[in-house]
């Protein structure tokens, strides 16, 4: 088991979703790895499917998305924090 890794709770608030979730991700996760994580959680469920988008990470409120490639773990997200999951143009 990799030591560096840690679970790191936040709050879900999905594009086109009206249910705000709390998901556990790992420090070591990418933004993307974060998206799909949240995704699991809305997406099939209570959001339709976009084929062609991709999942983009920002924090709630803010307009600006963290980079795809980006680790959780060297972001300035804190815990338990709200990050808006939207659907963007590929």
């Amino acid at each position: 088991m990799d030591n560096d890794m840690a679970l790191f709770p936040v709050i879900s608030n999905f594009q086109y979703d009206f249910v705000l979730q709390l998901v556990a991700v790992d420090t070591e996760n990418s933004m993307d790895e974060v998206a799909a994580a949240a995704a699991h959680h809305s997406v099939g469920r209570r959001v339709a499917p976009q084929p062609g988008k991709v999942l983009r990470v920002r924090r709630q409120g803010s307009d600006h998305f963290y980079p795809r490639d980006a680790r959780l773990g060297d972001t300035d997200i804190k815990p338990m924090e709200s990050l808006e999951f939207i659907f963007c143009d590929a």
